[in-house]
């Protein structure tokens, strides 16, 4: 059986729980995406596939369905301490190339800062893939305007979810997900 998504979407959510488990599982909820049966997959954006909006993909859906996503996840029990955990996406103008998705997790970055950095790794890889030439000593705003004169990256995208850590010292969890149909 072969199966290529058509279809994606972006969501993300935050949990705060006294155990970690749950904190996730309550991220997942904020997220909408708790009732689901989650298969992780590598990071590649079916050629084809077009980026819908979250409440159109979770109508799409139904309680215990396996769905395949590109998830980031991170979470801590330090209180105030910054996480984030981002999915970014870069589409290539050729709708019949796949492109790449990434994930990123980090702590102390904020939402603008994580954001960039999982688009700057996604338009990186689908780069080398299509011989783009791009200079890792530029920034990543110099090398988007790279990706974008080359002609061959149409654009890139993300979603993150930043928190700070519970001032409790409960589990803090931050996800941030494509979700692929």
């Amino acid at each position: 059986m072969r199966f290529v998504p058509r279809k994606m979407f972006f969501t993300r959510g935050t949990g705060v729980h006294r155990e970690k488990l749950t904190s996730f599982e309550m991220a997942l909820r904020e997220a909408g995406i708790a009732h689901l049966n989650l298969v992780r997959v590598s990071s590649i954006y079916p050629p084809g596939c077009r980026m819908v909006h979250r409440e159109e993909g979770l109508a799409a859906v139904e309680a215990g369905e396996v769905i395949f996503v590109v998830l980031a996840e991170m979470a801590t029990n330090e209180p105030q301490r910054l996480i984030a955990a981002s999915v970014g996406v870069a589409v290539p103008a050729d709708p019949a190339q796949y492109g790449y998705l990434s994930e990123h997790h980090a702590y102390g970055m904020n939402e603008k800062e994580a954001s960039d950095y999982a688009e700057d790794l996604a338009a990186g890889m689908l780069a080398t893939v299509l011989g783009v030439p791009f200079d890792l000593d530029r920034d990543y705003n110099e090398r988007k305007e790279q990706y974008k004169v080359g002609g061959l990256i149409v654009d890139t995208t993300s979603v993150t979810q930043t928190a700070s850590g519970n001032e409790r010292g409960m589990w803090t969890t931050v996800v941030a997900a494509s979700v692929l149909l």
